[in-house]
């Protein structure tokens, strides 16, 4: 929001903030219980900026796209942007040779006073392609700890190792049989995008698939 806001947009911006419900909003408490900080952690990211992208990366469009977002990525698992996940980053992952999604702090939302979804539409323009809001199409959570992968691999048929899937990689597959993707942000941390509809079930499997680290290990 600009640093002169008036009274009308601040307000505005109030009631956006105080009418919504993120999808995995009444499990918070279960996602403190159900954590055991240093080996697994488990927490929501909720209302971050997503907007869907169709573009020829290799055109005019598709470079004036990558000038709003700093960077497309070229091929599969690629995530351009800040290398860490930050509050003011801008990060874009590939979700195919000409699809992307660029995912962005909320206070980047158009509704919020950012101007993310707008400066997309206008550098498309009118050229072949799409931008498409899904802000409200899914959810975050953060999965971290040293026992992150672990729990991951109970469920996911990719390769987790890390000489594999090494930080800053992002992908779709499948947790619980739910399409999610799956963004590996440093050693020890991944972001998980379901669909909102998935998020409880979701958020509750994966407390399910933590529990075992709870309680003290069998000798």
């Amino acid at each position: 929001m600009a640093e002169t806001a008036t009274p009308a947009e601040t307000a505005h911006v109030d009631r956006v903030r105080g009418a919504r419900r993120s999808p995995a909003e009444h499990l918070a408490d279960a996602f403190t219980s159900g954590s055991v900080p240093g080996t697994v952690t488990l927490t929501e990211i909720p209302y971050q900026a997503m907007v869907g992208v169709r573009v020829d990366r290799t055109s005019d469009a598709g470079a004036r796209v990558a000038s709003v977002t700093g960077g497309l990525p070229a091929a599969c698992g690629e995530v351009t942007g800040s290398a860490v996940p930050g509050k003011d980053s801008v990060n874009t992952l590939w979700l195919g040779p000409t699809e992307f999604m660029v995912v962005a702090p909320e206070e980047a939302h158009d509704s919020l006073g950012g101007s993310l979804v707008s400066d997309l539409t206008t550098a498309l323009g009118g050229d072949a392609g799409q931008v498409v809001d899904l802000s409200a199409n899914r959810t975050t959570f953060e999965l971290s700890g040293s026992h992150a992968r672990a729990v991951l691999e109970k469920t996911c048929a990719l390769d987790l190792h890390p000489r594999v899937f090494k930080a800053g990689t992002a992908v779709s597959t499948e947790l619980a049989h739910i399409p999610v993707m799956l963004w590996k942000t440093s050693e020890e941390s991944y972001r998980i995008f379901p669909r909102a509809s998935f998020a409880d079930f979701l958020g509750r499997w994966l407390l399910d698939a933590m529990r075992e680290y709870a309680s003290p290990e069998v000798p």
